[in-house]
């Protein structure tokens, strides 16, 4: 299905004197005008952007509770203690256990001393499992480190110490009215924590506890660089902002990743890839966290702990080749899936208008409905929720659109769950299989009273206005040091207005279209590519000038590199955008999955 035709909106205006004060012969006002978009309003903070280091980390210190949790870190590790490092099963969840465990390994007696474990998908759940805290007594654990889960855990951290099992919850999600009575509670989003920043992946936590414990020791930075490149996956792929401290975390753990000798079980995951090129928070989050994902939802998230974990070629080729058969599978499930919920949405009653998406089948593979809900949103933009049973319960997965509080209104029908968690875009819930119906009513009910009619359409929020002559080399350059992209620094969008193809537009793959584009009366073109956009080779053949949503970037092939456009949407005509900064034209009326503009 093709994606739905955007709404264009540009930016609103930046300060022009930060402008001013940013602009000189190497960074022209399209650049720092960027800048200032991003925050970047003095040529100091400039520079901090261009050159992420090491510098710009915080001191994991002023992190609430961290010296409780390093004491008794080190008390364990002087004693013998058996620890074991406990973990969610998603990309997060799975990195946080191996850059910890991986810390750690160099650090206790014997390797009887450290265990790791990961709640199994189906028989567990997400988050700490009476399961789990039975196999580290049975294991004679008195320490367990819990690594993006935790935070609302009372029950289990009280049941562990029932069983003489303290507990250090390392989170970065929301909090409860109660925190656990934990030896120590790490979660920059704790409302008494002083930690500068808030946006730490889960994984990004682990690192910090375990920076602590190196500064307390004595132990060189130098020996925690190799696990950056877990945490640069992690913030990649649980899409946290890549701003502040993210963006120096990133930015090193990719030069880990680029400059040096991946670790056996990434390389070979790249290989089975055919990945040859520098990697990008992109290909994170599209050939990595995938296939990292894939041993959770497929078979068992430890496959995922052991691949990363792996010091030899043979045995990360091994383990990967199986969880690239998982990915297979998954990948084959997915689009099973998909089909099945959309003609469900088919078959909805005619003139109903729905708000948001409910479907539920009871034989949905429970590891794929959280891609499925994403899957739905591309073609269907509203509020989702993909449900299926499991354990005897309905399980289900949520994605929201760009705006609107997913949570707060999972929230509003909590009368009607067993359990629900998550943040803004994503939630899991779970609730009895007598509930479905009245569920889907009371969602459609509260999203139509909380979502405005402006958020029906999806939005992309434009940088600049930017012919295409208006793109030089060293403007490239320039936008391709500002990466790492990602959240709260998103690859810069554009629009240029009265573009023509050079009459070689064609389809490609996957019903994608290849063109070379260059403004109306100009003479350089550029080669540009559409994904799913075969639909619009009519006007583009058509001759007349169009209107394209685009960004720029460098594609590699066999080892040379060239600018690329890769067009998010194109437009009939070549109007201005209106006094509130949104374009129109005539694309604009036609009706979608969705409702028209107003």
């Amino acid at each position: 299905m093709p994606p739905l035709s955007k709404r264009w909106r540009l930016r609103p205006p930046v300060d022009a004197q930060a402008v001013a004060a940013l602009t000189h012969d190497r960074c022209p006002v399209e650049l720092a005008t960027l800048l200032v978009q991003r925050g970047v309003d003095t040529p100091a903070q400039a520079n901090l952007f261009f050159r992420p280091s090491r510098e710009q980390l915080h001191d994991p210190f002023l992190m609430k509770d961290m010296d409780l949790a390093v004491d008794r870190i080190e008390r364990a590790l002087g004693d013998a203690e058996r620890i074991m490092i406990y973990g969610d099963y998603d990309v997060d969840g799975t990195t946080s256990v191996a850059l910890v465990y991986g810390f750690l390994r160099g650090l206790v007696r014997s390797k009887e001393d450290l265990h790791h474990h990961i709640p199994d998908r189906y028989a567990e759940g997400y988050g700490i499992s009476t399961f789990g805290i039975d196999r580290a007594a049975s294991l004679g654990v008195t320490l367990i480190i819990a690594l993006d889960c935790g935070i609302k855990s009372v029950d289990k951290v009280a049941y562990a110490a029932s069983k003489g099992i303290d507990m250090i919850i390392c989170d970065h999600h929301l909090p409860g009215d109660t925190l656990p009575e934990a030896v120590a509670v790490l979660d920059p989003k704790r409302a008494d924590c002083p930690y500068p920043f808030k946006e730490l992946s889960g994984c990004g936590i682990g690192f910090k506890l375990m920076q602590a414990l190196a500064q307390n020791n004595d132990i060189p930075f130098t020996e925690l660089e190799p696990q950056l490149d877990l945490v640069a996956i992690s913030i990649a792929c649980d899409i946290v902002p890549v701003n502040g401290e993210n963006r120096a975390l990133s930015h090193l753990g990719l030069q880990r990743l680029n400059n040096g000798s991946p670790r056996p079980g990434l390389k070979a995951m790249l290989d089975m890839s055919n990945f040859t090129r520098a990697l990008t928070i992109s290909d994170l989050v599209f050939v990595i966290g995938p296939r990292i994902n894939a041993a959770g939802r497929i078979e068992h998230g430890q496959q995922a702990v052991e691949l990363l974990l792996s010091t030899d070629a043979k045995e990360a080729a091994n383990i990967g080749a199986r969880i690239d058969r998982n990915n297979s599978q998954r990948q084959e499930l997915d689009k099973e899936t998909t089909l099945q919920a959309l003609e469900q949405i088919a078959n909805e009653a005619a003139g109903s208008d729905p708000w948001s998406t409910v479907v539920f089948h009871p034989n949905w593979h429970k590891g794929v409905i959280g891609i499925v809900a994403s899957r739905l949103i591309e073609s269907h933009y509203r509020p989702t929720v993909v449900l299926t049973e499991s354990n005897g319960k309905v399980s289900g997965s949520a994605r929201s659109v760009k705006g609107f509080d997913l949570y707060e209104a999972i929230n509003a029908c909590s009368d009607l769950l067993d359990q629900f968690g998550g943040h803004t875009f994503a939630a899991g819930l779970t609730m009895e299989t007598v509930n479905v119906a009245a569920f889907r009513r009371r969602f459609e009910e509260v999203v139509r009273a909380r979502m405005d009619e402006s958020l029906r359409r999806p939005t992309e929020e434009v940088d600049l206005e930017l012919d295409l002559d208006h793109i030089t080399d060293a403007f490239v350059r320039n936008i391709q040091r500002m990466a790492p992209f990602g959240p709260h620094n998103m690859r810069p969008l554009f629009v240029a207005r009265g573009v023509v193809d050079d009459g070689r537009a064609r389809i490609v793959g996957d019903d994608h279209l290849k063109m070379d584009l260059r403004m109306s009366g100009g003479s350089r073109s550029f080669p540009a590519i559409a994904f799913r956009m075969g639909q619009r080779m009519d006007l583009v053949k058509s001759g007349a000038p169009f209107s394209i949503l685009y960004s720029i970037e460098e594609n590699e092939w066999q080892g040379r590199r060239s600018v690329q456009l890769n067009i998010k949407d194109i437009k009939a005509g070549t109007e201005p955008f209106d006094e509130e900064g949104t374009f129109l034209s005539s694309l604009d009326a036609e009706r979608t999955a969705v409702e028209p503009l107003p």
